[in-house]
């Protein structure tokens, strides 16, 4: 039977079978067969162990299934004796290389055993905490490893590594832990917080967090994506215990990527366990000497103290809902870390697993409710069984007609189960068009490497869907977005986009409040899709004593509407209205990944709204404006570079009481390295000022032959 399985099994339905040896016939069949483990327990909470296929019941959307075969797995939970230190010194053997997954060893090889991955995030832990998560993970091996443990290392600094695959030598273990070079990633540790910088009040920079971003919650949560996915051909429970320092969450986060990491860990039957590497933390007024020193009157007001904790508690939210959501615990605020590692050893007790072929061979993509029942026979025993309660069915996208297309795309905008195939940077700003209302650019940056051109005798084409929806804070839609871009290059040009990246530009008209996005990006060469969703918020400008100020646009490209590859097509009105677009046609293209090069030139807009001062109590606005603005880059608290400062007096004809601001320089003599962009605007007639600061990278320049 369990070479029957082998030949067939693609977890959850959504992992293709991997090729069986060369020995063996080899038989073409779309059968794949979804797996679930099922936990039976007695009231005492005892596990039993003695029940057979003839004992369960198991239901798909309410339809009952035929069980393929059904798998004990026991495990033990008595730890093994101490690893005594060695009195000779042992040669530390290198860690072996990953070799990819056979599936009929996966069914095979592991029975009785339970599989729990270490996986050490480099990227989110100065070396202190990098030192605390190795010693803990060595302490647990060498003391608390039981006969059923099974460990894997995977290691995330820049990349994701699988440092050992699955073993219970402990000396082999301790080895690899032992050969990790602590303070790898560390420097990218402080670029974990990517939110509007805690001293800055204004609110109005919130740094962008999507894939492309040097600085990003994205990537961190792609990696742990990714070694779920690794780890689906296995069709035994796993548990990842993941050692960080938190994952941040921003105004402008992807929110689809965290809710897709965890559908993926759900779909690979992995559960989390983040443990927090800080330990208990005790926070210092003004942060602690890793932060830069705390500027004007916040460190007396608080104001700095609660966005620090606020912060805190933002990263820890992530890690609880990566936990909570995919079956697993969070070790939080705790200094003995090997407390995580524990509880998987608590919560994954003896198991069955289950396998059947799905009677519904829809390839729709649509969620799947699971029901697993004990048979009447067994019934008396009155056990409590868990399990997984569904999945997600695969689609085809290649195999679809246009109508079918159409409709996928409608639903992935809809759907719980986001798909990240296709990378999205999305960038969402507000801008003051009249009273009350307000124009929302949405700018969505795309790599080039990720479309699929299809040659067309000279030509190279493809075609992007974007798909988007704002909804208010009762989930009302309140505004929409279709577009479809065609995209026909000639060969050198298509190949040029490839290396590069393409940025498309829509936006929506708003009055002020609290909103949240979905946007959905096909690539239809391929039919990758990318979802991007987020909360933001629009303020109502109208209101208040402070400077009022628009988004801050940074960039470093000016271009030609004409030169747009991604023009917007069905919304031309989009044009009149957007503010970044001069009365020559040339557009200034927001940055969305905040990323930039020496000799670049940086360009910075941004709009003030009724600079001066009344010309009456009634709050005419004035007739007459003064605003100089200037910004600079810092390195912690040492200024690098300022610019000119740019003086500005004359009102847009857009509107009543818009002025723009814009300042251009060209980066000189810049390290490559993390930078805090501030802006300086001060409104000299109405004697009031603003200071919005937001990080940024600049990376090495190209090297050119």
């Amino acid at each position: 039977m369990r070479r029957v399985v082998a030949s067939l099994v693609a977890l959850l339905l959504g992992v293709p079978a991997l090729p069986q040896s060369s020995k063996d016939p080899t038989f073409h069949t779309s059968i794949k067969l979804v797996v679930v483990n099922a936990t039976v327990t007695r009231k005492d909470g005892t596990p039993v162990e003695n029940l057979t296929k003839d004992d369960f019941e198991v239901f798909e959307d309410g339809k009952p299934q035929r069980l393929q075969t059904v798998e004990l797995q026991r495990l033990d939970t008595k730890p093994l004796p101490p690893l005594q230190p060695s009195l000779q010194a042992r040669t530390p053997t290198p860690p072996p290389r990953s070799k990819p997954i056979d599936t009929e060893a996966a069914l095979t090889k592991y029975q009785d055993r339970r599989l729990m991955v270490l996986f050490l995030d480099f990227s989110s832990m100065e070396q202190a905490e990098q030192l605390r998560s190795v010693a803990a993970a060595q302490k647990f091996i060498s003391t608390q490893l039981t006969s059923s443990d099974m460990v894997s290392i995977m290691v995330y600094s820049s990349n994701l590594r699988t440092l050992i695959d699955f073993t219970d030598d402990r000396d082999l273990l301790l080895d690899t832990l032992k050969s990790l070079h602590i303070g790898e990633g560390s420097e990218l540790a402080a670029m974990a917080d990517t939110g509007a910088d805690a001293e800055d009040q204004s609110g109005q920079f919130v740094a962008d967090e999507t894939e492309f971003n040097i600085f990003n919650t994205d990537l961190k949560l792609m990696a742990l994506e990714d070694a779920a996915r690794k780890l689906a051909p296995y069709p035994e429970k796993k548990a990842l215990v993941y050692f960080s320092s938190g994952v941040e969450k921003t105004g402008v986060d992807n929110q689809s990527q965290l809710r897709a990491t965890i559908n993926t860990a759900v779909r690979s039957n992995v559960a989390f366990y983040p443990i927090d590497a800080r330990g208990l933390v005790a926070s210092a007024p003004g942060g602690n000497a890793t932060v830069a020193a705390p500027v004007g009157s916040n460190l007396y007001s608080g104001a700095g103290q609660r966005s620090l904790r606020d912060s805190f508690f933002n990263q820890q939210e992530t890690l609880d809902s990566l936990a909570a959501d995919t079956g697993g615990k969070a070790l939080l605020d705790s200094n003995d870390l090997t407390l995580g590692m524990r509880q998987v050893q608590k919560d994954v007790e003896s198991y069955y697993i289950l396998a059947y072929v799905s009677t519904n061979t829809a390839e729709d993509g649509r969620y799947r409710r699971i029901q697993v029942k004990l048979a009447p026979k067994a019934a008396q025993l009155k056990a409590k069984v868990t399990y997984r309660e569904g999945y997600y069915a695969p689609t085809t996208f290649a195999r679809m007609q246009a109508a079918d297309k159409e409709a996928l795309l409608a639903e992935a905008l809809a759907s719980d189960n986001p798909v990240t195939d296709l990378p999205l940077a999305v960038e969402v700003d507000y801008f003051r068009i009249a009273k009350g209302k307000y124009f929302v650019p949405v700018s969505v940056k795309i790599p080039g490497s990720a479309l699929n051109f299809q040659s067309k005798g000279t030509k190279a084409a493809t075609e992007l869907d974007f798909i988007g929806a704002v909804t208010d804070t009762k989930g009302k839609a309140v505004s929409s977005e279709r577009d479809t871009i065609p995209l026909k290059l000639d060969q050198a040009k298509a190949s040029e986009v490839t290396r590069k990246q393409i940025q498309y530009d829509t936006g929506f008209t708003l009055a002020p409040g609290k909103y949240h996005l979905r946007f959905v990006a096909r690539e239809n060469g391929g039919g990758k899709t990318g979802t991007f969703e987020t909360a933001f918020t629009v303020p109502d400008l109208g209101s208040g004593s402070a400077l009022r100020l628009s988004s801050v646009i940074l960039s470093n490209q000016r271009e030609s509407l004409k030169g747009q590859i991604a023009a917007v097509q069905n919304n031309k009105k989009l044009l009149a209205q957007n503010p970044l677009i001069d009365s020559d046609g040339q557009k200034t293209v927001p940055n969305v990944t905040r990323v930039f090069r020496p000799g670049q030139n940086m360009f910075v807009y941004l709009e003030v709204y009724d600079p001066g001062a009344p010309e009456s109590a009634t709050g005419t606005p004035a007739r007459f404006a003064s605003v100089e603005a200037t910004f600079g880059l810092y390195q912690g608290d040492k200024k690098v570079f300022e610019s000119r400062s740019v003086r500005s007096n004359r009102f847009s004809p857009r509107g009543d009481g818009i002025l723009p601001v814009s300042m251009s320089t060209q980066l000189k003599d810049l390290k490559p390295g993390q930078y805090t962009c501030q802006v300086s605007v001060i409104d000299e007639l109405g004697k009031k000022f603003a200071f919005p600061r937001t990080p940024i990278v600049i990376m090495p320049a190209v090297a050119t032959n």
